[in-house]
Order: C-alpha cells, then sequence, then structure tokens
C-alpha cells in the first residue's frame, strides 16, 4: 500500500500562500459552529519520525480559538496509567461536545514502537487492532468526528532530515540516539503501519495517507482534510458550512474599517 504512494509530490510557494489563509480561516468557522452544534472531534496524528507532526499540527491549530482545542503529545505510559486497562489514559483525553482534541501519536502506538521495538508481548498487540477499531467505533457512535492522519516519508528523506536538524545547535536535540535506532529499523516499522492501515481503516475511521515529502504539501492536505471532514460533520447536523464563511464576510463587512484580514 504505502510503496504506492507517490511522495514526490509538491506545492508551490504562491499556491500555498494563496490557499492558506482561506484554509485556516475556515476552519475557524467550522471549530466555532461545531462548538455550537455540540460536534466534538477527535484528530490523531501518526507517522514517521521527522515526517512534520508538529508542524502540522502547528498550521492546523495557529488560526483556532485555543479555549476549543487541545493538543496531547503521547509519551510511554506512566506508572499510575499502567495500574489500568491500556485505553483508559485515551479515554481520559476525550474532547468535551464541541471541542477538538488533537494527538500528536496516539493509541496506534501500541501496534507501531510497542510492536517493533518488543515493549509489548505480541499477543497483547494482536488483541489491540480489536480493541481500537471497537474504541473507534465507540465514540463515532456517541457523535464524535474522527480523522486519522499517517504522514509518510521515504527511508531516505528520512535520514536527510535526521541530519540536518543534527547540523544546527537550535535543533539539534530533536534527534536522539533512539531515533537513529527507529530508522535503523524502517522495514520493520514500514510493515507495522502497513499492517496497521489495513486492520484498522474503518467506515468510521478512514486513514489519510498524507505525502510529505514537501511540507507545503503536507498542511495544505492536513487542513484540507480536516476542513472537509468538518463541514460533513456539520452537515450531518444540520448546519450549512458553505453559508458559515459567507455570514463571517458580511459580519466583518458591517463594522467600520474592518478589512477582513487577521490582525
Amino acid at each position: 500500500m504505502l510503496e504506492k504512494v507517490d511522495l514526490s509530490r509538491k506545492l508551490k510557494s504562491e499556491e500555498w500562500k494563496a490557499l492558506r489563509p482561506h484554509l485556516q480561516q475556515r476552519l475557524y468557522d467550522f471549530e466555532r459552529a461545531a462548538y455550537d452544534a455540540g460536534l466534538g472531534t477527535v484528530i490523531v496524528f501518526e507517522g514517521w519520525d521527522a515526517a512534520g507532526k508538529g508542524t502540522s499540527i502547528g498550521t492546523l491549530t495557529q488560526r483556532l480559538d485555543p479555549r476549543g482545542f487541545k493538543v496531547w503529545p503521547i509519551r510511554a505510559p506512566r506508572s499510575e496509567e499502567q495500574n489500568h486497562p491500556w485505553l483508559w489514559r485515551f479515554w481520559l483525553k476525550l474532547p468535551n461536545r464541541g471541542q477538538i482534541a488533537i494527538f500528536d501519536r496516539s493509541w496506534y502506538g501500541r501496534v507501531l514502537v510497542e510492536r517493533v521495538e518488543g515493549l509489548t508481548p505480541k499477543s497483547d498487540w494482536r488483541k489491540a487492532y480489536r480493541d481500537m477499531v471497537d474504541f473507534e467505533r465507540t465514540i463515532a457512535d456517541d457523535g464524535y468526528l474522527l480523522i486519522k492522519f499517517l504522514l509518510h516519508i521515504s527511508e531516505k528523506e528520512q535520514k536527510r532530515r535526521f541530519r540536518q536538524l543534527e547540523k544546527d545547535p537550535l535543533t539539534a536535540w530533536h534527534v536522539e540516539p533512539e531515533d537513529w535506532e527507529h530508522h535503523r529499523k524502517y522495514g520493520e516499522y514500514l510493515l507495522a503501519y502497513e499492517e496497521m492501515l489495513e486492520r484498522t481503516e474503518s467506515e468510521w475511521g478512514p486513514w489519510t495517507i498524507v505525502e510529505a515529502t514537501d511540507r507545503r504539501h503536507t498542511c495544505w492536505k492536513v487542513l484540507h482534510t480536516v476542513s472537509e471532514s468538518l463541514a460533513a460533520g456539520l452537515r450531518s447536523r444540520g448546519v450549512d458550512p458553505d453559508a458559515l464563511s459567507a455570514e463571517a464576510m458580511a459580519a466583518a463587512a458591517a463594522v467600520p474599517g474592518a478589512s477582513g484580514g487577521e490582525v
């Protein structure tokens, strides 16, 4: 599956500059409408180290109202969390109705890093596929919108980015010895990603594979996908998303001296 992804896709700088303000404003309008409609949203970011998850999340949230979303950077479970069922810590991070939870890595670590690095017995990570699909179906049935991204880059591109980060003293700290160890296991992780995609793709939790070689294309696809998904979620609740931007522009035009641009 992933070997067929076209990693050469790019977006020109002038195209991104033209698209970005519109997309970010649209997301802001949809965030407000989702709050009013009580539409909770869960956005999952998975992908290779240095693929651009942090950059994508930063661009996605730049124009949003910070009161309406929460970003959860996921690390290894702590001792208290290990005393509960493994999905417990993710249940606690689900957003209130009308708000957005963004997961920088997620429950999928169970079948990725925990699998490849031997941190979880095979019998446990095998069962995790069923647990994750059931978890996602439960929150979808309860009215949550679920958006899942996998940011994909080649082994060569990951190596290039690691070396580029290491050259700059201000970014070298991003690359740790374990990152290079994971890089050496690129093939094993690729197999884990393939099986994850195959076994957890669903009607209520579809995956969006993002060709992440070009940063501008990566951010555009993330913002565009979230925008379209929120639009569909709002329509399902009787809200016309196409009317939102028009209403915002009309309101701005009614204010003396308003230009509609960012402050």
